[in-house]
């Protein structure tokens, strides 16, 4: 039976791609901290190692367990803390990573084992490319979790030239649905949805018109687990093994507003604050490339994501305004 190992696979994005595996035959452990992970995200047939990326446990597990497919999600993702500690972002975005690999190499299976890292389509290329970004696009990133990204993703080049390593990158476009965390720096559907069952108000920054390219998170785990089980061309560059997730769709924030309040039946309103220097107007991807070497596609259109995924917070909301059935007319 294949075996696969999941870091962050107690999280938002990991714990969807945990149980994809899962349901496709795979033995899978899942390697979390639960800093921001939850144990109740955790498949009860998963074995739950808790640890940090950066620690020598973690090393030996990934050097003593011959698994098939290792996917790191595990990351500091909050931008703002980025710029805040950069020191620390890159202790966990660069040296949690190369912890892995180089324990994957000194096993003597890195050849045979497939490294999928998860990066960012949004933050890496920048604001100096017109959009869609795709994958060899020039790379600017403006943040220091964008660089530390990115520099990740020039060690696991280096990795694959140097020394054959099976690796592969997954660069998402603005991930949501079902256990994203609406607190701190979360996307802006997990906020929205907060909102709207607490009545308030949804609050748009500046006039509402920046655009994203907004994902499902159900299609983002098929995409990095047919990236860590589909055969890919020799990594011979940066971008050879690297594929952007999204739709190829730009949404306005305000337009994200409006097709949430629908689903939700809710008419909350919509309060304008000032809009927040250095913030990107438009982000958005291209996907042809996942279509034609990983043979995927978003199956989710952005209405019918954001009723399944207001449907979950509804469920979980311990206020007792709003019925999750009635308010998102999702069916189960």
């Amino acid at each position: 039976m294949p075996s696969a190992l999941v870091t962050g696979g107690a999280g938002f994005i990991g714990s969807h791609v945990a149980e994809l595996f899962l349901a496709r035959g795979y033995t899978v452990e899942i390697l979390d901290n639960l800093s921001s992970g939850k144990r109740e995200h955790v498949d009860s047939r998963a074995r739950l190692h808790e640890m940090d990326v950066r620690s020598a446990e973690a090393a030996r597990l990934v050097s003593q367990t011959p698994f098939d497919v290792i996917v790191h999600l595990a990351a500091q993702i909050d931008v703002r803390k980025s710029v805040a500690d950069p020191a620390a972002d890159a202790s966990i975005n660069v040296g949690g990573t190369l912890n892995l690999i180089e324990a994957l190499r000194q096993s003597g299976r890195g050849t045979q084992t497939r490294f999928v890292f998860s990066s960012t389509g949004g933050a890496l290329y920048g604001d100096f490319v017109d959009p869609p970004n795709v994958e060899n696009y020039s790379k600017d990133p403006e943040s220091p979790y964008g660089i530390a990204k990115l520099s990740a993703e020039y060690y696991l080049a280096y990795y694959a030239r140097v020394h054959g390593m099976d690796t592969a990158v997954v660069r998402y476009a603005n991930v949501y649905g079902p256990r994203q965390d609406p607190h701190g720096e979360a996307g802006v559907v997990a906020i929205f949805c907060g909102r709207i069952l607490d009545g308030r108000p949804l609050s748009v920054y500046g006039d509402g018109a920046q655009t994203r390219d907004y994902v499902f998170v159900g299609d983002v785990a098929e995409a990095t687990v047919l990236a860590g089980t589909h055969s890919l061309p020799r990594p011979e560059r940066l971008d050879a093994r690297a594929f952007n997730v999204g739709t190829g769709i730009e949404t306005s924030v305000t337009e994200l507003a409006r097709l949430l309040r629908r689903v939700a039946r809710s008419d909350v309103g919509v309060e304008h604050l000032p809009k927040r220097p250095g913030e990107q107007q438009r982000s958005v991807v291209s996907i042809a490339k996942a279509g034609s070497l990983l043979g995927w596609r978003p199956r989710a259109s952005l209405e019918e994501g954001l009723s399944k995924t207001f449907a979950w917070f509804a469920e979980r909301h311990d206020g007792k305004s709003v019925n999750a059935r009635a308010a998102s007319g999702v069916q189960r």
